[in-house]
This record gives C-alpha cells, structure tokens and sequence, in this order.
C-alpha cells in the first residue's frame, strides 16, 4: 500500500487544480483518474478552444439549493485569478460575447499549463485506475484495479453523469451516499429540449435560429434560440434548460427588441394594404413566419385584420409559449444541475462536516453556472478551495 498526503480522484478541471494546489503547498499527492489521458473534458470544450472563464462569473449567475454556497470559493478565487495564470504561461486569448473568455490557439494548452503546474508540485498523476471502493478504517484506503493507496485527505473531483462517452459516471454520488452525506436530484443541464404534440411542427424548422428571449421559472436569457429536428437547441434554450422542469412552459419573445402588438397596429396604419405573411417575413426567417402565420389565426392584407388579432398576435410573437416533453438527456448535457447537498459540505474549504479529510468539488457538488465559462470557473474555484486544506 502506497501512502500519500492527499488522494484527489478525478483529472478533470477541478482535480487538476486541486492537485496543482495542494503540490504547491508541499503535500504528497497522488491524481487518479480512470481515463487514459487527464483533461478530456476540457480537451473539446468551447469547440476545441476552451471557454475557460467568463469574466462576469459572480455568485448570482449559479444555480444551488443554496445560493450563497458558492459566494467564498468564487470570491476567494476570481476570474482574474485563472486568467493571470493563464497569461504566466504565455496562452494568447480572446473575449467573445457576454465575458466568455477562449483561447486562441487550442484548449490543449490549458491542459498542458494545468500538468506542467502539477509537475511544479510533484503531483503523482495516475491515469488508467478504476477505483473499486474507498474505505476509512484509520486514513482513507483507495482500492483500485492497479493496487491499494493510502492519505489522510481524499477530494473527490469525478464529476457528474453528463456526457456518458466521456466516461462519466455518477461514483462521486455513491461515495457521498456511502459516508451519510445527501444528493439533490441530478438531472441534465445546458442540454437542448424536446417538444412533442402541437409544438412537434417546429422541427420541421430545424437549423433555422432567431434571436430571443427566453423564459422559465423566473429566468431569461437574451441570446439565439436554435430549432432542431429534435426540438430546441442554441444557447438561450441550453441556458434556460438548467431552469426548466418536467412540464413547465417556456416562453419565447421571437421580437425582443419591439412591441410586437403596438407594431403590427401601427404598421396596419402606414402600410394598410401591406399582406401579413409579408411582414412576417421581414421580422422573422421566412420558414418561421410561414410556419406560424396559420397558429396566429392571421391572412389577407393588414386592412382587413381587426385590431383585437392583431394584438393577440403581438403578444404571442413577445411569448411563444412551448411545453418542452423532455430534454435530450445526459448524453447531450454539458453539466449537470444538483449533485452532493451543500449544506453537508464547509463552503469555505469544500470539506464534508461529518467526514474530516473527505473533500467534494467541481460538478460532483450542487452548483451549476451558466452557459459560457462560468462552470470551468467553479472547478478552479473549488478546486483551489479544497486544495489549501487537502
């Protein structure tokens, strides 16, 4: 049996920074991971170019059973903080939209900086392991399929079930279950939704986007919304889903930017003779205004459309409402919203109250941010918060 100070399982983002940090303080550590190379997640993030933080990643913009969970991991290690890091190794990089922070070149080199920053701490990084148990008789005991390990301190990195072909699993769960810590319910997030029934005639629009606003349970998103042969897709719809539950209604303001109603009136006005479905088609893709000019009930020249449709019409167009039937599951999710309850784990340094030296991070916990960086930033953050302590 090999003795180590500290066991952190898991080479995604969050166990490469804990490992990195708990090195740089002097501890022994040993990184295990069950795929055959570290970072595989980061690797096709962001389109092959890692989205590696948003610079606009405060507390509010994650989701939690407790929403001030998240505030000191994120306060304490800040955006900035990653993209010094960044910059000391000479990575160029780019801002995109909303603070979303990529680099120029290859998220390859993200992973690289994070392995070179665990060579300068010594970190004995171990892939190819299947852990088998974790047992606690005095120190915790790591049994893997390549032997037996030994710390006072395990950090649990290993994620959520999202994306299953990346090797996914929900371990990190059963280890929190194992030693009396509770789960909130997983469930896919920043993952397109499925639409069934009358809405089934949208994915005859598939591949045609509008920019919009989307709604769900007090949240919205101003970005575009993306139709598929499946349902719903693009980035407002991947931002609301993390909001969304079985049988809610979302709704969609296909004109963000006007008073659809009060414009239709006064259109009528100017343009009398003018053929709605004309209209439509200069507000909207042709596809989409076709398709939905049957479902606002309206035809004919404008002049002949009595005000009260026309109106109603508006109103629809500011908040398509759509019943999604389901999302297109793990498979397609990026994260996954739940995970190990908070109110088990110290936010300050990420440790299990009941469980000195047992350490939960990264996705594995119930924080979920949004859309465009936020997340990788919730893996440094924690993974730095557990790695002082570990």
């Amino acid at each position: 049996m090999e003795h180590f100070d500290a066991i952190i399982l898991g080479a995604g983002a969050a166990g490469l920074m804990s490992a990195l940090t708990a090195g740089q303080r002097g501890r022994r550590v040993l990184l295990l991971d069950h795929a055959d190379r570290p970072g595989k997640k980061i690797l096709i993030s962001g389109g092959g170019r890692c989205n590696f933080t948003n610079i606009q990643a405060v507390p509010d913009r994650f989701l939690s059973s407790n929403r001030h969970f998240a505030k000191s991991a994120l306060g304490r290690y800040t955006a900035q903080d990653f993209l010094d890091l960044v910059e000391r190794h000479r990575i160029a990089w780019h801002e995109k939209t909303l603070g979303q922070l990529f680099c120029d070149g290859s998220s390859r080199q993200i992973v690289e900086m994070l392995l070179d920053e665990c060579a300068r701490g010594n970190v004995d990084v171990r892939c190819e392991h299947r852990i088998t148990s974790i047992e606690k008789p005095d120190d915790f005991h790591v049994t893997t399929d390549r032997g037996i390990f030994a710390a006072p301190s395990v950090v649990i990195a290993t994620g959520g079930p999202s994306i299953p072909k990346m090797g996914a699993t929900g371990f990190g769960y059963d280890i929190a279950r194992q030693f009396g810590l509770k789960v909130v319910e997983p469930r896919p997030a920043l993952v397109p939704l499925t639409l069934a029934g009358e809405d089934m005639v949208f994915r005859g629009l598939s591949g045609i986007a509008v920019d919009s606003i989307t709604r769900c349970n007090g949240a919205h998103f101003r970005e575009a919304s993306l139709f598929t042969h499946r349902g719903l897709s693009g980035p407002a719809i991947l931002q609301i889903s993390s909001y969304w539950r079985h049988g809610d209604t979302i709704t969609m303001d296909m004109l963000p930017d006007r008073d659809a109603a009060a414009m239709l009136l006064d259109t009528k006005r100017a343009r009398p003779r003018v053929q709605i479905h004309t209209l439509l088609g200069e507000l909207l893709p042709d596809r989409l205004a076709e398709l939905i000019r049957e479902p606002l009930g309206l035809k004919g020249e404008l002049a002949n459309i009595p005000d009260k449709a026309l109106r109603t019409a508006g109103e629809r167009l500011n908040g398509w409402r759509f019943v999604p039937n389901g999302s297109e599951g793990f498979a397609k999710a990026e994260v996954t919203v739940g995970g190990v309850d908070t109110a088990g784990l110290s936010s300050q340094t990420m440790e299990a109250r009941k469980v000195p030296g047992l350490y939960f991070i990264g996705e594995a916990v119930d924080v979920t941010g949004w859309l465009g960086g936020y997340n990788f930033q919730w893996a440094w953050a924690s993974g730095v918060a557990a790695g002082q302590v570990a």
